[in-house]
């Protein structure tokens, strides 16, 4: 299968998971996921305004982008990298079952990411880990600067 049917599949699929819990997945909300589906790499809000413009010939502000990030990740879509301000599509968007906790592997050179999956036992024990410190976790996501076997094998 073609890289594009795929994302087509995808994109199918996130509008029946959207119509299913009653929310409507717009035109301009599928090109934001499009965008976000094409890369393997995180997006800003302002790489999407730059991807809707240059491949969709849309003019769409950041707040609207910010705006329709927050609903893909409302309905399990997206996913929020915290520490870079950068979104990436979820790796399950064809699953219908419950997963584990969602981690995520982002190479420090050539900015690639990759979503992996925790037992929630282990997110209970840095819970628990966290709690005896004296903090409260906040988000079991972890974000993990790795190297891909990509870089691995390149020159510094």
């Amino acid at each position: 299968m073609s890289h594009s049917v795929e994302i087509e599949a995808l994109l199918d699929e996130a509008d029946q998971r959207c119509k299913k819990r009653g929310a409507r997945l717009t035109t301009k909300r599928k090109q934001v996921l499009a965008g976000l589906l094409h890369s393997d790499i995180a997006l800003s809000a302002y790489d999407l305004v730059d991807y809707c413009r240059e491949e969709h010939g849309q003019a769409i502000p950041a707040m609207s982008v910010y705006r329709m990030l927050d609903f893909l990740q409302s309905q399990y879509l997206v996913h929020k990298l915290s520490l870079a301000n950068k979104y990436v599509a979820c790796a399950h968007i064809r699953c219908d079952h419950e997963h584990e906790v969602p981690q995520f592997l982002i190479c420090g050179r050539c900015q690639r990411v990759e979503e992996i999956n925790v037992p929630k036992a282990m997110i209970k024990t840095l819970k628990r880990g966290v709690e005896e410190v004296g903090f409260e976790l906040v988000s079991p996501q972890l974000e993990i600067n790795c190297l891909c076997n990509d870089c691995l094998g390149e020159p510094v």
